[in-house]
């Protein structure tokens, strides 16, 4: 159960093999390759059943090698003989700021990103609407706006129940099953779908036969096949088929058992006779069992003498020496499901303290890389070969654990130090992925930056309402750390691509960054303009719309984007006719959402409403929430808010540690590029850069694409060039350092289809 526990001859060698094989898969050209919310789901199949079918393909694949590549040879030529670069290398740093950047580089701490915008160009990045990560990321994958792929939001409702669900992936278990005493076996597999619309661009590359590594982009699970290789990224489940549960074990007093926090439980510990703890860890619901009772591990907690260190010994394992405070290497969990199932994760344990009490932390389960419970990469034997070359990683969708820390179960040490070990390994998987693709793409999307601004923008506001009752000096330089940190590996990336005139390097984010200081809960705005109506003798509702009157209710709020009209033919209990109904509703709405002023500080909380039918004309713009409400700097959705539950205020203080973000009006919170080549265009857009890659690479866009060319052809001289002037950065609503962006700025062009 450990992660590096003695094994026999035959499994090493077998383990030898398996690496072997998945080297020659990643060698070979011609290879095929919460937020806030529920959980995707989880539903495993024998996972022994993957691994030897992933090795049987790669035999498969070994030996009509020569064949393929002759075959390719004669029908295809050379696929990269129009193109005007042979690599294309995407590093996406999630949610960094063009202010910050522009600010630290002037403070001379970004030598290397200075360097690479002195060579070709630093320009900010207009980002999706809503600007958040899965939709903007969605928008690069594809080249298109949400109303193309469909995805607005982490969550949406439910039309026919209003109930959440997850906008990017569907898990269900197998419906036909053989009942056998107390166990259901299934007869088909498990469903695992992608919700996401449209065609992502590597796979037109890889249609066309130019490879990509795609590593951790967001949207990406479950992994669509390809001519390439693919990490899933965010929204890969956790093995209890959350979006990340994670475990707190504590002698602190309070009642025996199991006390819940928002993304976690806490079990209280007792110490037996002997002095010894002893309690469980709980694993995923066991679906081959009738009633899916949980599948446990015993576990016993020894305190070392000098209170400085304890031993961990889970039920069949070596025993885990704890150092206080710091994290133990990933530890492999087995759970026995029964028929000879055994489901892998993996997890790092925390030991917080010792003295008075026993706090011991333990990370969601991630799906173990090595023995996938579920797909997570394609082929599926590259998560595989990345665990067998640099050890277990973590694969969460979320993997870095917001919601410990903002319950306070870890302190900011805690976390920063665990965003740092998974930028690390995010490092190592990166660079392995650049000396293996030296044609076609490479892409890497890198977390840190999004979370370690997330959880520590109080530092930069020293009247945040999150600093109350919290330090706010010690890690008050944490993002300027972080920021340092992704420019020493874009440091090492700049030694190693040199001025190969064939590669081009691009760096970017989805989107900004801006103050969090003030929930917004537009329910019970709702409630107080008479648009979303209680139950009688209610006044407030918990989540999912506890004591919501549908009868009577047309309009609600979900998640951190937008409003919903309560239509009828769309909801199950929808009130609000089509037509002049509907218009005449959405003006009205649209127009006070804007003149909502925050009796605190006397000021406008929305800049723009928009309504997502009229401001998009695809076919997935009637999914979204009718009204995409595009905030202040400083403002957002409050936690209540995004959760369905209707509170007594409107307006509320932000006090959690997480502190920054970026569901504002996009205008707001442009991302970053910075690129070795000039470029034609002084706004680009995020989905620009799907179809300037395919054209780099001398293909044309898909159809469905709406970006455009953003890096000058041959004879066509470049319009922008070099690092971007401060002043200018001013205008685009990403000041230097800004914590409420405020101030004018420049509409960007309609993007046109290419």
């Amino acid at each position: 159960m450990t992660s590096r526990e003695p094994k026999p001859r035959t499994a090493r060698a077998t383990r030898y093999l398996t690496l072997a094989l998945a080297s020659l898969l990643v060698l070979a050209p011609t290879v095929a390759s919460a937020y806030i919310g529920p959980g995707a789901g989880f539903a495993f199949a024998g996972s022994l059943f993957m691994v030897i079918a992933a090795l049987g393909l790669a035999f498969l694949i070994i030996l009509l090698w020569p064949i393929t590549t002759l075959w390719r040879l004669i029908r295809v030529g050379n696929p990269f003989r129009n193109a005007s670069a042979t690599r294309v290398v995407i590093v996406g740093l999630d949610g960094m700021d063009p202010g910050l950047a522009t600010r630290f580089m002037q403070e001379g701490r970004l030598p290397n990103f200075q360097r690479l915008a002195e060579r070709g160009v630093f320009r900010p990045l207009d980002t999706s609407n809503p600007s958040l990560s899965p939709i903007a990321w969605s928008t690069f994958s594809t080249g298109t706006d949400p109303s193309r792929h469909g995805i607005y939001d982490f969550i949406t409702r439910d039309p026919c129940t209003c109930a959440p669900m997850l906008s990017s992936t569907e898990i269900r278990d197998a419906k036909k099953v053989l009942n056998i005493g107390r166990y259901m076996i299934p007869l088909e597999k498990p469903k695992i779908r992608l919700l996401r619309k449209g065609t992502p661009f590597w796979k037109l590359l890889g249609d066309k036969h130019i490879h990509s590594i795609i590593q951790r982009v967001p949207i990406t699970f479950p992994p669509e096949p390809f001519r390439g290789l693919l990490l899933s990224g965010m929204c890969v489940p956790d093995l209890r088929g959350s979006q990340g549960t994670f475990s707190f074990f504590s002698t602190a007093s309070g009642d025996a058992g199991q006390a819940a926090f928002t993304g976690g439980e806490q079990t209280v510990l007792r110490r037996n006779k002997q002095g010894v703890i002893r309690s469980r860890i709980v694993g995923p619901d066991n679906s081959l069992e009738k009633g899916h009772p949980r599948l446990t591990l015993p576990f016993s907690l020894i305190e070392g003498r000098d209170r400085r260190s304890a031993r961990l010994e889970i039920d069949g394992c070596e025993p885990i020496e704890l150092e206080l405070q710091r994290y133990s290497a990933w530890v492999t969990l087995t759970f026995n499901a029964g028929l000879g199932i055994r489901i892998s994760g993996i997890v790092r344990f925390y030991l917080m303290s010792l003295d008075p009490d026993v706090n011991l932390y333990m990370t969601p389960i991630h799906i173990d890389p090595e023995n996938p419970a579920m797909p997570i990469s394609h082929p599926k034997i590259y998560s595989v070969y990345l665990a067998k070359k640099q050890g277990p990683f973590a694969t969460l969708g979320l993997a870095e654990d917001t919601w410990a820390l903002n319950e306070r179960v870890i302190d900011e040490k805690a976390f920063f130090d665990q965003a740092m070990l998974i930028c690390d390994e995010r490092e190592q998987m990166f660079f392995d992925a650049l000396e293996h693709r030296r044609q076609g793409l490479v892409t890497t999307v890198f977390d840190t930056t999004d979370r370690i601004q997330h959880m520590f923008y109080r530092y930069l506001d020293p009247t945040h309402p999150a600093n109350r009752d919290k330090e706010s000096s010690a890690y008050a330089g944490a993002i300027a750390r972080t920021y340092e940190r992704m420019d020493g590996m874009v440091g090492k990336l700049l030694d190693r691509v040199g001025d190969d005139p064939d590669t081009v390097l691009i760096v970017m984010s989805d989107h900004g960054f801006t103050n969090f200081r003030r929930g917004v809960n537009l329910n019970t705005w709702l409630r107080d303009e008479g648009y979303l109506v209680l139950k009688d003798g209610a006044t407030t509702g918990g989540d999912w719309f506890e004591n919501v009157d549908w009868t009577r209710t047309r309009a609600f709020s979900l998640g951190l984007t937008g409003v919903f009209i309560n239509r009828k033919g769309r909801e199950r209990s929808g009130i609000v006719e089509e037509g002049d109904a509907y218009v005449t509703l959405i003006a009205e709405m649209m127009r006070k959402l804007e003149a909502l002023v925050d009796p605190e500080t006397g000021q406008r909380c929305i800049r723009k409403v928009r309504s997502a039918i009229a401001s998009a004309d695809g076919p997935y713009r009637y999914d979204a929430p009718d009204l995409l409400i595009g905030y202040e700097g400083g403002y957002r959705n409050s936690w209540e808010c995004a959760t369905g539950a209707v509170t007594p205020e409107v307006f509320s203080d932000n006090t959690k540690s997480w502190s920054g973000d970026h569901c504002v009006d996009p205008e707001i919170v442009p991302g970053v590029l910075f690129c070795n080549r000039a470029l034609t265009l002084e706004r680009p857009h995020i989905a620009d850069i799907s179809t300037s890659v395919m054209r780099l690479f001398g293909q044309q866009p898909g159809r469905h694409m709406q970006g455009r060319m953003i890096f000058a052809d041959e004879g066509t001289p470049a319009t922008v060039a070099g690092p971007l002037d401060p002043a200018s950065l001013a205008q685009s609503g990403s000041a230097p350092g800004a914590l409420v962006h405020r101030e004018p700025v420049v509409e960007r062009r309609e993007a046109a289809n290419a």
